[in-house]
């Protein structure tokens, strides 16, 4: 039976212990800190999700947003703005808060979507508890959002809340 690298831990804990190298400005190689790969990695996930199908790739987004949003001390609230035929336009950090709140404003999200000349969006913010259900304070604002957004016929497909590895989508359990 043929087996991969990685199929085994004892085959993984072996290649992580060999460092991954970056160039530095003066051209010479060394070892790449944890924040350099972890940055390197988002990236990379940034760009294969711009101008992907979101819809069709949901596995890619929530790899991204797991990355983004998933080990923060505090909670980011983001928009995924996409086109008319769902393709990702951007993704924009709108608003930072605490570790257990952050203050959203309507307005700015309505500015932003038709700035980018959104056609729908997935609403995006990560509890720093690790858990991932929506509170009531969390769904009172998507449909605060949902309402302002479709005044100037924008779509929220979603409202996805990231919590440690896990990413809840209120657009699964019905809540949108």
């Amino acid at each position: 039976m043929s087996h991969d690298l990685f199929s085994s831990l004892a085959s993984f804990e072996f290649t992580a212990s060999v460092p991954l190298l970056v160039r530095d400005a003066a051209g010479e190689y060394r070892p790449a800190e944890a924040d350099e790969v972890l940055l390197a990695a988002q990236r990379l996930l940034a760009r294969r999700v711009r101008g992907c199908h979101a819809l069709t790739s949901p596995a890619l987004v929530r790899d991204f947003l797991r990355l983004r949003h998933g080990a923060l001390e505090h909670e980011v609230f983001a928009v995924v703005h996409l086109d008319a035929q769902c393709r990702v336009l951007d993704y924009v950090e709108m608003f930072r808060g605490t570790v257990a709140q952050s203050s959203v404003y309507p307005r700015e999200v309505v500015k932003d979507a038709l700035a980018r000349n959104s056609a729908a969006l997935l609403l995006v913010h990560g509890h720093p508890s690790g858990l991932a259900e929506p509170s009531p304070a969390d769904q009172a604002l998507t449909k605060t959002l949902k309402a302002a957004l479709s005044l100037v016929d924008v779509r929220v497909l979603d409202h996805l809340i990231v919590g440690g590895s896990t990413v809840y989508s209120m657009a699964e359990h019905g809540l949108i």
